[in-house]
């Protein structure tokens, strides 16, 4: 029974280390990362149950001891107390899939089995060809004519790898190029490139398994062939002209500058500075060091980011100063215990640690390198035995535990997945246009797993969906004549301002919700704040509300022009163009050749009869546009500038040429149709104030 339940973790093993790279399910919103992380989860908790059984057989607690057990064990540890004090969202950071908990636990449990239990290297091998043919193949698009499914449609993706991203296939194909070429030069040496235990049996090989050694090194030499033309498409794909835009790169990456910003922030506080901003956080930090540079460089659209720059600097940012201790140690040991054969790939890893961001993937192969050096010891160094069969209630008290526990993880990552697929369903939902399977789907998706910010912020725009949908259905009916009052076309039901007024209190609801699991994080107060904004016209109180959640998010993201534009058109369209104009005029210091900021400040200004800056920053607008590519928005200006100098004296108009060019859409902020009259009362649980 005991060998077949060894048997039986080797082949659980073997195959995690298999199909990893390429393992994906379209199950998922995320097909590739999403899926690896669970898979990875629910293989450690069968191994985990696995030795639970051989134990409930054998009575007896074996445990082997290898040299980098206690700083596992330490870097988890920083992990988990980084998470229970700064994490503000604690669920989300646990399943976080760059540095969450779970993941770091479920590799370092493949770790401890690695390095005990003996894999043949052919599962690497045979792992590394395919996801090379994968690459070679799809480099040249073989579906890109062809009708598939809708759901297939993704394989027609340039950018498409099982391994879910281009820079992480980049780093994993380059980690089994430097294994492939270490193999190759030190294969004719085996002495000194193997472990201490190999090294007895090398000694005792014959002439025909020298022979072998021929062979090995014409079966590497191909891999390596394999995996340097996967590396260089790859690379390619990531570096050619085409894909250095920012909207269709392969390859999006914080500034590094920031990014060594964001972790020296931390520093300023005691509590940040020991344990961290938190799992899952680093959004949050990094929107507070965001500077004037930031917003003028190609990245401004985007928000924030959710990693680090740098894996090291990740670490630090969100696990604080133990946490990079504790990593620190894992790795100045990895460093030491390396042998001719594992230095060079401990070295590389050294490199994508320290240059690029964390992933799975990169963490895969942190905790892969760690179980090769360790399995390199002696399988009998170091081994504990404690017979349990004469402590009944010891023994059965281990097993009830150790059965609770990995039972009750399979029921709360079982309950996480199937949130995650039924949020794939909503979003299929909204391509087959089915808007109850939307509704649905995304309502089970909350229930399922509560804690995740993104199924809030989706499900309450969902319900602003539907109040909208309803909403519409009173449309204004063209009067008969001059004298006739305007009425609507199709009056709404007493059912149907019910069903407004739920779907908007349960929008609101959610939306506050996904605020309350992470006020740190801008996103979600500007979420709430685009809430409020869409039910001003049948909602009382709601503009002030959405006036006071856009402040809460421009005090999580401050030098976000963004935020500043949104709110200044929330007083536009209430007619108040003081505040407007001045919320405009900081949203153009923030960046000053967003031509859309400087068009709302001209309009403010406008409204505000200062016809004389009115014109200055329309002629600003027009210097900002490059004729050419955007005529529509050029001749808008034109015509807005037109206008605005028949205010002004005769001496004080000027005319001058486009300088600059840069594409723009020029948008003013409209005040909502007030469709639904009388406006529906929401109780005061709605405030963004209210807990």
């Amino acid at each position: 029974m005991e060998k077949y339940l060894h048997n039986l973790k080797l082949i659980i093993l073997g195959l995690l280390l298999f199909v990893f790279p390429f393992f994906f399910l379209p199950t998922t919103q995320e097909f590739y990362t999403t899926n690896k992380f669970y898979l990875v989860s629910f293989a450690a908790l069968l191994l985990l149950l696995i030795s639970t059984l051989q134990f409930l057989v054998s009575k007896k607690l074996v445990w082997q001891k290898k040299s980098f057990d206690s700083l596992v064990l330490l870097l988890l540890t920083t992990l988990a107390i980084s998470t229970v004090i700064s994490s503000p969202n604690k669920i989300q950071a646990l399943l976080s899939p760059n540095f969450g908990l779970v993941m770091m636990v479920g590799l370092a449990v493949l770790y401890f089995y690695l390095s005990r239990i003996k894999i043949p290297s052919i599962i690497y091998h045979l792992s590394s060809i395919i996801l090379s043919l994968t690459t070679i193949v799809f480099f040249f698009q073989p579906f890109k004519n062809t009708n598939l499914p809708q759901s297939l449609q993704f394989l027609k993706n340039t950018a498409f790898t099982p391994l879910g991203s281009q820079l992480d296939l980049a780093i994993f194909l380059g980690f089994f190029v430097i294994l492939g070429i270490t193999r190759v030069i030190l294969r004719a040496k085996p002495e000194e490139s193997l472990g201490l235990s190999e090294k007895a049996d090398i000694r005792q090989r014959s002439f025909a398994n020298a022979q072998d050694d021929k062979k090995g090194i014409i079966l590497n030499f191909f891999l390596l062939t394999f995996n340097l033309l996967a590396l260089f498409l790859t690379l390619y794909s990531l570096l050619k002209p085409s894909n250095l835009e920012p909207r269709t790169s392969n390859i999006l990456l914080p500034p590094f500058r920031l990014s060594w910003y964001a972790a020296v922030e931390i520093l300023k506080n005691p509590l940040t500075a020991l344990f961290g901003i938190g799992v899952d956080n680093f959004s949050a930090i990094f929107t507070q060091v965001k500077d004037f540079a930031y917003n003028q460089s190609s990245l401004w659209q985007v928000n924030s980011f959710s990693v680090s720059r740098s894996t090291l600097l990740h670490v630090l940012t969100e696990a604080g100063i133990f946490g990079l201790i504790a990593f620190g140690l894992l790795f100045f040991n990895l460093i030491r215990s390396s042998t001719k054969s594992t230095k060079f790939i401990i070295y590389y890893l050294l490199f994508i640690i320290v240059l690029f961001p964390p992933s799975l993937p990169i963490w895969f192969l942190f905790f892969i390198t760690l179980s090769l050096i360790d399995s390199s010891t002696a399988i009998s160094a170091n081994l504990s035995e404690i017979n349990l069969s004469n402590l009944t209630p010891i023994y059965i008290g281990i097993t009830v535990v150790s059965l609770i526990v990995i039972g009750g993880s399979s029921y709360l990552l079982g309950r996480s997945y199937a949130a995650e697929a039924y949020f794939k369903r909503s979003l299929d939902g909204l391509v087959k246009n089915n808007a109850k399977d939307v509704y649905d789907n995304m309502r089970q998706a909350v229930i399922f797993d509560p804690y995740i910010e993104r199924f809030r912020i989706n499900f309450a725009q969902t319900n602003l969906l539907i109040a909208n949908n309803v909403a519409s259905k009173a449309t204004p009916a063209q009067p008969a004549d001059k004298e006739t009052p305007t009425t609507t076309a199709n009056q709404l039901t007493d059912q149907d301002r019910q069903t407004i007024t739920q779907a908007i209190q349960a929008a609101i609801s959610e939306a506050k919700a996904a605020a309350a699991l992470n006020q740190q994080k801008a996103a979600n107060w500007e979420n709430l704040a685009a809430i409020y904004r869409n039910v001003i016209s049948v909602a009382q109180g709601a503009d002030v509300w959405t006036i006071s959640a856009y402040q809460r998010a421009i005090v999580a993201d401050p030098q976000n022009p963004i935020y500043r534009l949104n709110l200044g058109g929330v007083y536009y369209s209430l007619n108040n163009f003081d505040q407007a104009g001045k919320l405009f005029e900081q949203s153009v210091g923030l960046k000053p050749d967003w031509t859309n900021a400087h068009y709302n400040l001209a309009w403010a200004d406008y409204q505000k009869t200062d016809y004389q800056n009115a014109a200055s920053e329309m002629q600003n607008v027009l210097n900002l546009i490059d004729p050419k590519t955007a005529k529509t928005d050029y001749d808008q200006a034109k015509k807005d500038l037109d206008e605005f100098k028949k205010k002004l004296p005769k001496a004080t108009e000027e005319t001058s040429p486009a300088t600059q060019a840069q594409p723009s859409q020029l948008t003013l902020p409209t005040p909502p149709a007030e469709n639904i009259q009388p406006k529906i009362q929401l109780p005061k649980e709605a405030s963004p104030e209210a807990k």
